[in-house]
């Protein structure tokens, strides 16, 4: 499938209209990491481990008056964990992306395929660029851009049962749609979100779906040296324990930048949680579909395949960027707390997570980056996570991005 696919494109590529509203482009990402308490806080003997993961993808995009079209190709591997000799297709490279873009009239288009989702800051909707697989959705999205931007997106996931309409497959949701507002002009960027998800449970032999909401808002305010931004999401419906859900998130954030190359930014954010004695309802945040690393500390503790229907989060935080010419150096800290009761005795407060990170451009297609972090956590996130807050708790890698342009 995907050779013919390949074949088919380049196949495309013979006429010479076609090589003028074609790009064709590749990325190549290894990432080698050291790992002593990524994610959850390590026991005290311990040992540390690294590996080196891969993401090549290969992106073609095709434009037109009336038409857009996008595939991506990608590949996600561990080093060593394929054999050398690869004789079948277990292994075979994966769509992240298959999308058509069409104009419908004035003003109106529609977007269906399996595309990314990045809305406003990503807290909601976000591609999760930083994991080597990414995030991307089946998904068909009508959009009305002019001074009002309005995006309706509606998805319903089935799969090879086409019996009792069950779907076993393995994504969060079976239904989906979101509609967003966006108006934006160069004093204010503020947005509007409803989303309505449906999870699939089974109820004994039969089949349910669970909805939760989110709604909420998100403001950007630019000004001359300064900058604010905001978050305000409410979610809720059921869990799929058929909990009834009420939980919310705020954050409020400001930015002031020093000089076009050098910013800090000092925020803070709240998702809700629920106390370890409360069990008729569920009061934690669930950010779904958003890029978590992005928010939380790059050593991932919270929200990125864990910390769900837990206590909360209550994150304060600094962060300082600058560069010059080809580097660019990041610094930032969090201090974490849980929102909801960890037990009858415990603390709040969760730990202490250092974030920092250098890149240096080498070419305009290479870039390498170190990063290293530390978490010093405590005995609450001990209670939470296991593990040892009195053992080494760090983190680090290196990051080579290739990104060539084939057909600019």
């Amino acid at each position: 499938m995907t050779r013919t696919i390949i074949i088919g494109i380049l196949c495309f590529l013979a006429g010479s209209q076609v090589k003028a509203q074609f790009s064709l482009s590749g990325e190549l990402r290894p990432r080698t990491e050291y790992s002593h308490g990524y994610g959850t806080l390590a026991a005290e003997d311990q040992k540390p481990s690294t590996f080196t993961s891969q993401r090549t993808r290969l992106n073609f995009d095709y434009k037109m008056d009336l038409l857009k079209f996008g595939i991506v190709l990608q590949d996600v591997r561990v080093w060593g964990n394929q054999v050398q000799s690869v004789s079948n297709e277990d292994f075979a490279v994966s769509v992240h992306q298959a999308w058509a873009e069409m104009n419908l009239g004035k003003s109106l288009t529609l977007k269906v395929g399996r595309q990314e989702l990045a809305y406003d800051d990503q807290r909601i909707f976000g591609i999760n660029i930083w994991s080597q697989q990414g995030r991307s959705h089946d998904i068909a999205i009508f959009k009305y851009a002019k001074k009002l931007n309005v995006h309706l997106g509606i998805a319903h996931h089935e799969n090879t049962n086409r019996k009792n309409n069950l779907y076993e497959g393995p994504d969060a949701y079976k239904d989906l749609q979101f509609l967003w507002i966006n108006r934006k002009t160069e004093k204010l960027n503020l947005s509007l979100l409803f989303l309505n998800n449906g999870k699939p449970v089974m109820v004994g032999s039969v089949q349910k779906s669970r909805y939760s909401q989110i709604f909420g808002t998100h403001i950007d305010v630019p000004m001359e040296n300064m900058a604010f931004s905001g978050n305000l999401y409410f979610q809720t419906g059921e869990d799929g324990a058929n909990k009834s859900l009420r939980a919310f998130n705020l954050m409020a954030e400001a930015t002031y930048i020093i000089s076009e190359n050098t910013r800090w930014t000092a925020g803070y954010e709240i998702l809700s949680g629920t106390d370890y004695d409360q069990t008729e309802k569920n009061s934690s945040f669930n950010p779904i579909y958003g890029n978590n690393h992005k928010f939380n500390g790059y050593m991932d503790y919270f929200y990125v395949g864990n910390h769900l229907n837990n206590v909360g989060l209550a994150n304060a935080y600094a962060k300082f960027a600058t560069s010059k010419k080809k580097t660019a150096f990041n610094a930032d800290v969090h201090f974490f707390a849980s929102t909801a009761k960890i037990s009858a005795t415990a603390d709040n407060y969760l730990g202490t997570e250092l974030d920092l990170s250098l890149t240096r451009t080498l070419n305009p297609a290479t870039k390498i980056t170190f990063g290293y972090s530390q978490m010093f956590g405590s005995e609450s996130l001990e209670i939470l996570k296991g593990g040892s807050a009195g053992a080494f708790n760090n983190w680090a890698y290196v990051m080579i991005a290739v990104t060539p342009k084939f057909i600019p």
